[in-house]
């Protein structure tokens, strides 16, 4: 969970700030999941497709529940 203070701070931010945010971080950690043994990255892979996988069925449950209600 983030700051009460991170998170105004990012609200303050424009679209494009917080997108070259992204990318930053982004550049700055996709070297670390190349590092390990071959079974350790594709254990870092398999587990983000299932975080992945998980927020996109939420996400899907949640549009339907809406698009029920109206």
């Amino acid at each position: 969970m983030l700051h009460k203070e991170t998170l105004a701070e990012y609200r303050r931010m424009t679209p494009s700030q917080r997108l070259q945010l992204t990318l930053e971080m982004i550049e700055e950690n996709t070297p670390y999941l190349f590092l390990g043994t071959s079974d350790q990255v594709d254990r870092k892979f398999e587990l983000l497709r299932k975080e992945n996988d998980e927020r996109n069925r939420s996400m899907l449950e949640a549009l339907a529940q809406w698009k029920e209600s109206r």
